[in-house]
């Protein structure tokens, strides 16, 4: 089931983690599912499913290794619920639907679910349905959510006007005085691996939408025929056995990583070894390779600058070869300093001859296509997809830096990252099911410098 919005902020993730929870109630597993390239609403998902939460996107993927990511997560499931981005057309594109959660739905054949915030109309939100309904073919919106009613009176306006015009059932509401909204900050919401203990929260949600959203008609229209089997091997089939290791910084600080990204290097031969920048451990010992994802670093950064032993182990490794993927928040970490909205620099591993300034505005936003430079071990001239999201720019502060990748957006093309020895580094976030050579090519790397080590000793 897809659980779409009219536009953002209508309440969505609300709605999704809320149905998550009463379907668990229900004593069924739940599989959550985020359209598009956002790494905060599968962090609630996994929270309140114990299950990994995954991206689907359909311009970063192509339509078999976007099915193959569903059919990847969907296993040993009950049903899957799949939260859209934005409003439910909105996508890559104003003149097609690429990239859209409606593109998403048609592709995984998902009924679908629009939630509508009803504050201030009634009948009117008929005409909002039916717009929808008319706008796309093959879209199957199934049922509506009336979310922000006033009342029980307000909703049965609401009810009667929908299913009277648009021939699809209401399934119910949420009352907009209920006060749930989730906290939020510049990156969207804040990541539930800060939150701590959020049963209450999801207890809350389930309760509340077990009474007043109808979860047996749900369940009734997300009873679907399976999926035909994509074609070719998985990209999560078990390849080789580990051959390698890489270290990966997973923490408050770091924790923007695709799940697949990490599973295909697992499937390919990689042993991975999780370390804490924000807990000052050492990189660790005789790692092959070192990949360091995005997060909040500016949030933490007076921790991060003080937390020495991690700064210097990893310049110590990155100078000394090791093959390292860092992208956005670990770009910029391994730079000369963080300077926050506050205008307090704090000094950060240096291994980069830039300064990064965060701003109170978005500086980048939006897919990427981007190409290897030379030098750039992972892609070696071939292309890849991925996207742009941060508050934060760089200034170089040395010499001319060389670029890692030439990078392709709505605004032209351009130069972006840095490379330095076995060193790829920049704000995107790249999706390895996109390019499944940049795994190969990791892996190669990580055993040269393996076979290296090992012969010095």
């Amino acid at each position: 089931m897809v659980i779409a919005g009219t536009g953002s902020g209508v309440g969505k993730t609300t709605l999704t983690i809320g149905i998550m929870s009463a379907l668990k109630k229900r004593g069924l597993e739940v599989q959550g599912f985020k359209c598009g390239p956002d790494f905060i609403d599968p962090t609630y998902h996994r929270a309140v499913t114990n299950r990994i939460s995954r991206n689907l996107d359909s311009w970063m993927l192509t339509e078999d290794s976007l099915l193959d990511i569903f059919t990847h997560g969907s296993k040993n499931t009950d049903i899957s619920i799949i939260e859209g981005v934005m409003g439910f057309f909105d996508g890559k594109s104003p003149e097609t639907n690429e990239g859209s959660t409606a593109e998403i739905g048609m592709l995984t054949k998902s009924p679908v679910v629009l939630v509508v915030n009803c504050s201030s109309m009634a009948r009117s939100a008929a005409a909002i349905v039916k717009g929808f309904q008319s706008f796309a073919e093959g879209t199957n919106i199934a049922g509506v959510i009336a979310n922000s009613v006033g009342s029980e009176g307000h909703y049965q306006l609401v009810k009667t006007a929908i299913e009277q015009e648009c021939a699809i059932p209401v399934l119910g509401y949420l009352k907009r005085e209920l006060a749930i909204e989730i906290p939020e900050r510049n990156l969207g919401l804040i990541p539930s691996i800060e939150r701590g203990d959020l049963d209450s929260l999801f207890d809350k949600l389930g309760d509340l939408v077990l009474e007043t959203v109808d979860i047996n008609k749900l369940l009734e229209l997300s009873v679907v025929k399976p999926l035909a089997e994509t074609n070719g091997p998985s990209l999560f089939d078990k390849k080789k056995e580990a051959s390698v290791r890489i270290a990966v910084a997973k923490d408050a600080a770091f924790n923007f990583y695709y799940p697949e990204n990490l599973e295909m290097l697992e499937a390919n031969g990689v042993e991975i070894d999780y370390f804490s920048p924000l807990a000052n451990d050492a990189l660790p010992d005789n790692v092959d390779g070192l990949y360091l994802g995005g997060g909040f670093p500016e949030e933490f950064a007076h921790k991060l600058a003080s937390n020495h032993k991690t700064k210097q182990s990893v310049k110590a490794a990155i100078d000394n070869g090791l093959p390292t993927l860092a992208e956005c928040g670990g770009f910029m970490y391994l730079t000369e300093s963080i300077e926050t909205k506050e205008k307090i620099k704090h000094k950060m591993t240096g291994i980069i001859p830039g300064e990064i300034q965060m701003q109170s505005r978005l500086t980048a936003i939006g897919y990427r296509e981007i190409k290897g430079q030379n030098g750039n071990f992972l892609l070696r001239n071939s292309m890849a997809k991925g996207h742009e999201f941060h508050y934060s720019t760089f200034r170089e502060t040395g010499d001319e830096i060389q670029p890692a990748y030439e990078l392709k957006s709505r605004r032209g093309n351009q130069k972006e990252g840095y490379l330095i020895r076995n060193l790829v580094a920049g704000f995107t976030y790249t999706h390895f099911a996109s390019s499944p050579s940049i795994v190969e090519n990791w892996i190669e790397k990580c055993l040269e410098t393996k076979d290296a080590r090992e012969q010095r000793g």
